[in-house]
């Protein structure tokens, strides 16, 4: 992969240079080697990523929590199908439907039908996993879906019925997709970005793990302390904080660089 540093707000008073960390694949080089660096895409063609916290759920000996399996039987009747993209039509029907929840969820139109269009068309969906009220025969909501087997599963653009809030449906569909993800062989389910306690819900299956900038980590207690952390005046850079050091990452400093995905092949340009 190529890497790209774009230039953040700087607090020039505390030293502190931030810049974001995009990273474009190479030729023959394949989405998942991305995702597992740590970055998410950030064009729905997968040709540029960036770098940020976000969650993944190991699926080696995946089973579900007690928590997990109170969610599954609040969507009793729901039915899930995997559906190939190219087996699936945006409909007018679902075009709205879908519109309606980004309304709501994201604010008027902060997706478009253009963009939205564009999602369905993009590389980024490979698969939709359809929901259907079984009583009704009604479809309550959809996941777009990129799979690379038996790599990953990214958990994308979710869309379903509010009116279901009562059977938790939203945590429903992911629930499921975690499973059948685990079910059907793949490695990994990536679930998006942790940056405030409204996210945590995606951590809260077995053997979930987040990206903390230069390893995936599995410790939770240290994923809340970053997002209470982000709360506060920060001073200084994350691995400049004693107490961060003490509490989660190694003192030593040739340890802690020896946990990070990135190097410099000597001889390159």
């Amino acid at each position: 992969m190529k890497l790209l540093f774009s230039e953040a707000r700087p607090a020039y008073e505390n030293y502190i240079f931030p810049y974001a960390i995009w990273a474009f694949p190479e030729e023959g080089e394949a989405p998942s080697e991305l995702f597992q660096a740590g970055f998410l895409p950030s064009s729905a063609q997968l040709d540029r990523f960036y770098l940020c916290r976000h969650i993944r759920v190991d699926l080696a000996d995946f089973e579900l929590t007690s928590e997990n399996r109170r969610i599954i039987r609040k969507g009793a009747g729901i039915r899930a199908t995997l559906i190939p993209r190219g087996q699936f039509e945006l409909t007018e029907q679902r075009r709205e439907f879908y519109k309606t929840y980004a309304d709501i969820k994201f604010g008027k139109d902060k997706m478009t039908h253009e963009r939205l269009e564009r999602i369905f068309g993009s590389k980024i969906l490979s698969h939709i996993l359809l929901f259907t009220d079984e009583k009704t025969g009604q479809e309550v909501g959809a996941v777009t879906l990129y799979l690379e087997k038996p790599s990953l599963g990214y958990y994308y653009y979710s869309f379903y019925d509010l009116n279901y809030y009562q059977r938790n449906l939203g945590m429903f569909m992911m629930t499921t997709a975690v499973e059948l993800l685990a079910n059907a062989g793949y490695r990994f389910a990536y679930l998006g970005t942790c940056y405030s306690q409204n996210a945590l819900y995606k951590a809260q299956f077995r053997h979930a793990e987040f990206f903390n900038g230069f390893q995936w980590s599995r410790n939770l207690k240290e994923l809340r302390y970053l997002i209470e952390r982000s709360q506060t005046v920060c001073n200084e850079h994350l691995l400049e904080s004693p107490e961060y050091r003490e509490r989660f990452a190694p003192d030593d400093n040739d340890v802690l660089a020896g946990q990070s995905f990135f190097k410099i092949r000597p001889g390159t340009e």
